[in-house]
């Protein structure tokens, strides 16, 4: 099947109140694994690369390519997104190469310089028909912060998309990157506020420390695009381990890769159903959103 663009499954999540399912490809088997979960539940996914895997990598082409060649033999409805790219070069390179959207990520730099950075990228992005996506706000860092101040501010958030263009926001609702524990709680009424205040579907990063139901009530209290990498990661890893400790002779390695690969494509497809599921949220965390669809 044709790449899907990414801006059309996010759009058509939004209008359904479910999540745009967004998994991280960190080599071959788990971009293999992530489209068998998509051809075997028949839900769309955005499979990202992260600068983090370029660099893992060497390069952004062969990883990109390969990830490229099976969205486009899936018979799924699959599109394929940069994430995190804080390289100016690795935009152009990874647009020039056929990828449909990007995460232009500036969030590090002061308010202004983010701003002034985002808003270049993603006119030169616009004009070769990509998506863009940016931050705005500290989701949380590897160290596992999701302290109760990390918070998107909603006027600074709608200025900030007003200055930019962008076509999506990843927002600070409580989440933190590379937890590996499911136990964040998200503020179900900031992102009712920021789904308000804001005419672009929202993101959330650092997704896999949250649990499915709190994943829902997000989805539900205006979350749009839900991004999941470690817990996916620790799935593979795990599945090794067992595999290698039950057979320590093992020598070939597709011996214990291939089942960490079927294991991720389990874990991802019932992911995917969880996300793909409406869900409800007390009326108070919706009260300010604006009407749906």
């Amino acid at each position: 099947m044709p790449l899907v663009p990414t801006s059309s499954l996010i759009d058509a999540a939004r209008e359904a109140h479910v999540g745009a399912a967004a998994f991280n490809v960190i080599h071959l088997e788990t971009a293999e694994a992530l489209v068998t979960a998509a051809e075997r539940t028949g839900i769309p996914l955005i499979l990202q690369i992260s600068e983090n895997c370029i660099r893992y990598h060497g390069s952004l082409l062969p990883i990109t390519r390969a990830t490229l060649a099976l969205a486009e033999g899936s018979s799924a409805r699959i599109a394929v997104h940069l994430d995190h790219i804080t390289d100016a070069e690795l935009v152009r390179e990874g647009i020039t190469a056929g990828v449909g959207s990007i995460m232009v990520d500036a969030s590090a730099l002061p308010y202004e310089e983010n701003v002034a950075t985002t808003a270049e990228l993603t006119s030169w992005c616009h004009d070769r028909g990509a998506y863009v996506e940016a931050e705005l706000g500290e989701v949380g860092g590897k160290d596992g912060v999701h302290a109760p101040g990390v918070r998107t501010d909603p006027d600074e958030a709608l200025a900030f998309v007003s200055a930019t263009g962008v076509d999506a926001l990843a927002v600070a609702v409580g989440s933190s990157h590379a937890m590996h524990e499911r136990t964040a709680v998200l503020d179900k009424e900031l992102i009712a506020t920021l789904r308000a205040a804001l005419p672009v579907p929202l993101v959330l990063h650092g997704s896999s420390g949250v649990p499915d139901d709190e994943l829902r009530r997000a989805i539900a209290a205006g979350m749009t695009k839900i991004n999941i990498s470690t817990h996916l990661v620790s799935v593979f890893s795990q599945s090794i381990r067992g595999t290698l400790d039950a057979n320590p002779s093992l020598i070939d390695s597709r011996k214990y890769v291939k089942p960490a690969r079927e294991a991720v494509a389990e874990e991802a497809a019932r992911l995917l159903g969880v996300l793909a599921t409406p869900a409800t949220v007390p009326e108070q965390y919706v009260a300010q959103a604006p009407a749906r669809g």
